[in-house]
């Protein structure tokens, strides 16, 4: 058996899917509660939008630098960029990193916690959408659509008690434009896949994402005040989770179907209230984060189930296309 079937074989395990997806959504929930951490120790205000650009582009540079020395490590040589794959990955970073903070800091700071965490879970249902319109292996069921909606019902039922009526299109308008760009990256990061492997996809992306930040943040006056060690091992933890986060969630969407991964993103805000609770000390464990887990567990497995038949088919359909 080859490496490359190893691999294969290793992340399209039932088991070792969903345990990976799970590692992921609680390290991208963790950085929910540790942003306003950071907020504190590195002194940003509420309003200092380009200040929040250089924690975020800080954060991505750093985590796609820890990247790419894991694979020269484990691989012995450095990654490096070709001619055929230099613009699809250093473009995704612009989009997928770059872009997709830059609308997500701006809405967020213009709408309420609540609404960023259900707005934000809507990029879950838009994945899906485009995975049936792009992958053939890939196709939205009945039952597919169900599990959509249950999962999408629990993110709704844990934020439920913070709701109201407004819009603004400084706020919700453009937090749905992150959520669209979210969406078209987990899409871009599957077709481009096949042109290197996850980890140098994933280390110059972040670099490049993270780059377009901290140029933004430089051209807005903002700053980034190392207050100390809590700030830099902060830093160096939100880093740490991005990098690893992002890799794994690489290697799972070039083995797997998109639907069938991106599905699990229903987790990172629940995870994101129950760490908070942990973290922050906010009162979240009752009977409604509870229920609201299960709604999101019971939605990922209709997502995931399919008969012995369906599983046959969908594996020849995907190893046709790989082949």
């Amino acid at each position: 058996m080859t490496e490359q079937s190893k691999e294969k074989q290793f992340f399209t395990k039932k088991g070792n899917v969903l345990f990976l997806a799970i590692v992921c959504t609680l390290l991208w929930g963790s950085a929910i509660p540790c942003m306003k951490v950071g907020y504190d120790l590195f002194q940003i205000g509420a309003d200092d939008l380009f200040g929040k650009f250089m924690f975020a582009g800080y954060r991505f540079s750093f985590a796609g630098i820890l990247t790419l020395l894991f694979g020269w490590i484990y691989n012995k040589k450095f990654p490096r960029l070709t001619k055929k794959n230099a613009f699809p990955i250093l473009g995704l970073g612009l989009q997928y990193t770059g872009l997709q903070y830059l609308f997500f800091y701006i809405g967020v700071a213009n709408t309420t916690a609540v609404k960023s965490s259900i707005l934000t879970a809507m990029g879950t249902f838009i994945a899906v959408i485009l995975a049936h319109f792009f992958f053939k292996n890939d196709r939205i069921t009945l039952q597919k659509a169900m599990g959509c909606i249950v999962g999408f019902a629990g993110v709704v039922l844990i934020n439920l008690g913070g709701l109201d009526a407004s819009f603004a299109w400084n706020g919700e308008g453009i937090l749905i434009i992150a959520v669209f760009m979210f969406a078209i990256g987990q899409l871009i990061s599957k077709k481009i896949a096949h042109l290197s492997d996850p980890v140098t996809i994933t280390g110059y992306q972040l670099l490049a994402g993270g780059l377009m930040l901290v140029i933004l943040g430089l051209c807005g006056g903002g700053r980034l005040n190392f207050t100390g060690l809590p700030s830099a091992g902060l830093l160096f933890y939100m880093s740490c989770l991005s990098a690893i986060a992002f890799t794994i969630w690489t290697f799972l969407l070039k083995h797997n179907p998109m639907g069938t991964v991106t599905i699990y993103n229903f987790f990172t805000p629940i995870f994101g209230v129950l760490l908070s609770a942990v973290i922050l000390h906010e009162s979240v464990f009752n009977a409604r984060s509870m229920v609201a887990l299960v709604l999101v567990c019971v939605g990922i497995c209709l997502v995931n189930y399919q008969g012995k038949k369906k599983a046959q088919s969908q594996n020849q359909v995907q190893e046709s296309q790989t082949n």
